[in-house]
């Protein structure tokens, strides 16, 4: 029996869909709001209306890719499907780092939320620093830790236990926001907050500040949560139609609870605090429970300060099993050693890549020891993971028409070209120097793709690199654009603000067409329609590289 069949394909529709809201509503709904407005004032508001709208734009382009390969880990495994071991490899890597981030920083969360608590100790877990990048203390990473491996015992047995769970901690998590956006609104709110400036002054629609909300206040790390569905896929019933019903559904849920949050957040902040600094001077450690406190209400507040230990853990649990299945599909892509692909035979759970994940995120919490710090880079990484998406399954379009499509998403191209150049925006509106720091991140890992690729004998390198040259040339121009950018968006003013999204977005366009001519019929695909031929209707999983390459000799 394969590797790949030994994943048990246990979740259906309905637990899918909670994997991706219990995915999104983590962390972001206790700090998000707070991040946004600080940012963009009331702005914010819109900035969660635009990052839901670009984010279900990609997340689209990932359904149709998903319900085709029903795969656990997928989304490390389609950019290398469509355009070789190299996009493959670049693509995987940032969507790794963008989601195993991600345990950290729920972790974090929890033990942020603990510094409201009215003792002594608890006050003493972090340690407020202006701009709302505090840090914690070493008590504090040291809960943080406890969390981390909570999350690692959770999905160590069974993916069957991890999805009944989260069920259950997804429901709660869903109801106590809701109930609180009703509450704060219902109890003190002020309109007239919602004419207070981002630093005090009249309050004017600053379009900038809302897009720089939109890439690093958090608004598109909490989406990032659609893509657990995804990399859930191989575990899923009836991936045609389970994969797109979750990501649309709980991107939509998700979207009118954020929304009002936002709403509610704006409303309740007591006017005299933001009489001489306005929304920029905001600073809470436990955001929404320091509001129920101010207002009276310390049953609600006594009531988040446990929603601060289950929403993010439930996110936690959820990108601990995700997480694993990337560097399953990563290992399966020839790039990573073999013991992280494999399973476990009883429980059906890659258990080595498990323990990796687990060290990797000990080292997030030591060098980012905040949730807004490291929320920023979570943020950038996750936007360059999206932009092999909207490419890549364009390119299977033209390369692999023949192949089953459970999902047949009509308008793909236009949606597609939209996703990417969004994307491409997104990436920009992070501003220098977050832009290059992030870029300069996914060059790190290249030495291992190359010690891969001497090992095989640079086996059809050539082949490799054509289909990846416009991703190699795209990252470096999107970092000396944001550098000579304009000041608005942090770089030096040689573009005016205004003309600088059109270069962007034109560069995008470019960019996208380049993408989606470099792709080739890789092996992997050669392979997936010889077994499909053999079995039309078992799930179309490809094969290892290394397999692929033996069945189609090449």
């Amino acid at each position: 029996m394969s590797q790949a069949s030994q994943i048990r394909r246990d979740v259906g529709p309905f637990a899918l869909m909670l994997t991706g809201l219990g995915s999104i509503i983590g962390s972001g709904w206790l700090f998000g709001a707070w991040r946004a407005a600080q940012i963009a004032g009331p702005g914010a508001i819109w900035a969660w209306v635009i990052g839901a709208a670009i984010i279900m734009t990609v997340a689209l382009t990932y359904a149709e890719l998903g319900a085709m390969f029903p795969e656990s880990g997928g989304m490390v495994r389609y950019g290398h499907y469509s355009h070789g071991s190299l996009v493959g490899f670049i693509a995987a890597w940032a969507n790794w780092i963008a989601i195993v981030s991600v345990i950290s920083v729920e972790a974090e969360a929890s033990a942020q939320y603990m510094s409201s608590w009215k003792w002594q100790w608890a006050k003493d877990l972090y340690h407020q620093m202006p701009g709302g990048h505090g840090e914690l203390s070493t008590n504090g990473l040291l809960i943080a830790a406890a969390l981390v491996v909570m999350y690692f015992l959770f999905n160590f047995w069974s993916v069957k236990l991890f999805a009944r769970s989260n069920t259950a901690i997804t429901l709660f998590k869903l109801v106590i926001p809701a109930l609180t956006a009703v509450l704060l609104i219902a109890s003190g709110f002020h309109a007239e907050n919602f004419a207070v400036g981002i630093h005090g002054e009249l309050h004017e629609t600053d379009f900038p500040s809302i897009l720089t909300a939109v890439a690093i206040a958090g608004i598109v790390f909490s989406f990032n949560g659609f893509q657990s569905p995804v990399n859930l896929a191989g575990e899923a019933r009836n991936p045609g139609k389970s994969i797109p019903f979750a990501i649309v559904c709980s991107i939509g849920l998700a979207t009118v609870v954020y929304v009002l949050l936002q709403v509610a957040f704006i409303g309740s902040v007591p006017r005299e605090m933001l009489a001489d600094v306005g929304w920029h001077g905001i600073n809470f450690s436990s955001p929404f429970a320091d509001l129920a406190i101010i207002l009276g209400m310390q049953w609600l507040a006594t009531l988040l300060f446990i929603d601060a230990v289950v929403s993010p853990s439930g996110t936690g649990m959820t990108y601990t099993a995700t997480t694993a299945r990337m560097l399953y599909g990563m290992e399966r892509n020839g790039t990573l050693p073999s013991i992280l692909g494999r399973v476990h035979p009883k429980w059906g759970i890659p258990r080595p890549a498990m323990w990796v994940n687990l060290g990797v995120s000990f080292l997030f919490l030591f060098f980012f020891r905040g949730w807004g710090s490291l929320a920023a880079v979570i943020s950038v990484a996750t936007i360059i993971s999206y932009l092999t998406g909207p490419v890549s399954v364009m390119t299977l379009r033209r390369t692999a028409p023949e192949l089953n499509r459970p999902l047949r998403l009509a308008g793909l191209s236009v949606l597609a070209g939209i996703a990417f150049i969004m994307s491409t925006e997104l990436l920009y509106w992070a501003k220098w120097p977050l832009t290059g720091e992030i870029i300069l991140l996914m060059v790190v890992a290249l030495p291992v793709y190359f010690y891969y690729q001497a090992k095989s004998g640079w086996h059809d390198f050539g082949r490799q690199m054509k289909g990846a040259w416009w991703l190699v040339f795209y990252l470096p121009t999107l970092a000396l654009v944001s550098w000579a950018g304009s000041t608005t968006f942090g770089g030096k003013g040689y573009l005016p603000y205004g003309w600088d999204l059109v270069v962007v977005a034109g560069i995008g366009l470019v960019f996208y067409q380049w993408g989606v001519k470099s792709g080739w019929r890789t092996p992997s695909v050669e392979a997936a329609q010889l077994e499909a031929r053999l079995d039309p209707n078992a799930p179309l999983v490809p094969p290892d590289e290394e397999t692929a390459e033996r069945i189609t000799g090449h």
